[in-house]
């Protein structure tokens, strides 16, 4: 299955609850109305674009119609398409590298939302890609959470630095620093506790693992990745505004999309939030852990 066909499968539930009410809507209305407009916002804010998301696209929308003379709704389906398009983006982001030496990316997000087993799946892909990788299991106040971790790394067949549950997390960290560079590792994946993002004792905890990183390897973490759960909606923008703020998130992974009919989360984020989404995960399979390409994803939708 190609790299489109798997969009178009995992986005089909998103499809089904955002694309094909748009259409539905389209279809009742002989001409553009002010009502239309308000349809199509409720449709929006339906779907989980966001309330502030929705209001400017529509804006945009009645603005370009009226610029164009257009006066069909289906014609304004199309420039939603367009104007969705504008908001993700044109180009795929990878993950930045470091020039020499390891690449360390500090992952983040609350407990549920996939971490784990996001982190195994980008151990996979780099794995695939020949790079030797290093787990580092920093959540060590979620019972069985380095376990899981383990499991991952035997599973992918890589190496992993864990403490006893209880262990400060940045001392796990710092051992996991000091082993990529005797080890000669190209990625390092570091996993973070995930309790509730508005305890803010743990948001300190985050910062002091990343001071740690900053201080053993000068200009890492070099990726701080937010992994947010799709199927969590408008939840998903209000943990990445607080992380982003607490943590520096430099990047976003978006799992469970094959299981909900909120993707448009995803429009909602790229528009509020000023950080790219990297990732998205498509579905249970080691490899279904996808780079997010804004392009496929638009045309999937709409297809």
């Amino acid at each position: 299955m190609g790299l489109f066909e798997q969009f178009k499968k995992g986005l089909a539930k998103t499809k089904q609850g955002f694309v094909d009410k748009v259409t539905e809507l389209v279809t009742g209305y002989k001409k553009l109305e002010p009502e239309f407009y308000d349809d199509l916002e409720a449709v929006l804010i339906q779907a989980d674009v966001g309330v502030h998301t929705a209001m400017e696209l529509v804006e945009n929308l009645r603005i370009k119609a009226e610029k164009e003379r257009i006066e069909t709704p289906e014609k304004v389906k199309d420039l939603l398409k367009e104007e969705i398009a504008k908001i993700l983006g044109e180009k795929t982001l990878p993950l930045n590298l470091a020039s020499t030496g390891p690449t360390v990316v500090l992952v983040v997000g609350v407990n549920g939302v996939g971490k784990t087993t996001t982190i195994g799946k980008l151990a996979y892909k780099f794995k695939q890609e020949g790079k030797k990788v290093l787990l580092v299991a920093g959540d060590t106040f979620r019972a069985a959470a380095s376990e899981q971790l383990e499991i991952w790394a035997n599973r992918v067949g890589v190496e992993i630095i864990k403490h006893q549950e209880g262990a400060d997390p940045a001392a796990v960290a710092y051992d996991g620093i000091q082993a990529a560079k005797s080890r000669g590792t190209d990625v390092v994946l570091v996993d973070t506790a995930g309790r509730l993002h508005n305890k803010s004792n743990l948001m300190e905890e985050i910062k002091k693992v990343r001071r740690v990183i900053a201080r053993e390897m000068p200009g890492a973490p070099h990726e701080v990745l937010l992994v947010l759960d799709a199927t969590t909606g408008q939840n998903a923008i209000a943990q990445a505004e607080l992380f982003k703020e607490a943590t520096g998130v430099t990047s976003i992974a978006i799992t469970k999309l094959d299981g909900t009919a909120k993707g448009g989360v995803i429009i909602g984020i790229c528009s509020q939030l000023d950080i790219p989404v990297k990732f998205i995960g498509l579905g249970e399979k080691m490899d279904d852990l996808k780079e997010f390409e804004p392009h496929d994803f638009v045309e999937a939708l709409f297809a």
